[in-house]
């Protein structure tokens, strides 16, 4: 747990979220700036800084991310169309440094992204 990370602060219940699911190895919450009609994150209760920061350690739990991301687009109701996306960095979008798995659907994506 970093004492700084806001995302640290969600999995302590120190700072409220709309969570959509969790276990004992991941939390799930809708976004508070939602970029789509349905926009979630999913994040590891392992402080996990970002993608760079992933070693042969964290392949399990990145693996369990995704397969939850996409579980829950189904249960949520965007199973035909979704975007899973990981930012790393400042420069690619990056706000929270606390590894996390956008899930976006609910309307026509588009390509490029940005």
């Amino acid at each position: 747990m970093e004492n700084d990370c806001i995302f640290c602060k969600i999995i302590a219940g120190d700072i409220p979220a709309d969570i959509i699911y969790q276990d004992d190895d991941l939390l799930a919450f809708n976004d508070i700036n939602p970029q789509a009609p349905k926009h979630f994150l999913v994040i590891p209760r392992q402080h996990i800084k970002g993608p760079v920061a992933i070693g042969a350690a964290e392949e399990v739990i990145m693996g369990k991310i995704l397969r939850k991301g996409a579980e829950l687009a189904r249960d949520q109701g965007i199973e035909e169309g979704f975007r899973l996306v990981i930012n790393n960095g400042e420069s690619a979008g990056q706000t929270v440094f606390h590894i996390h798995l956008h899930v976006l659907g609910g309307r026509v994506m588009h390509w490029p992204p940005g």
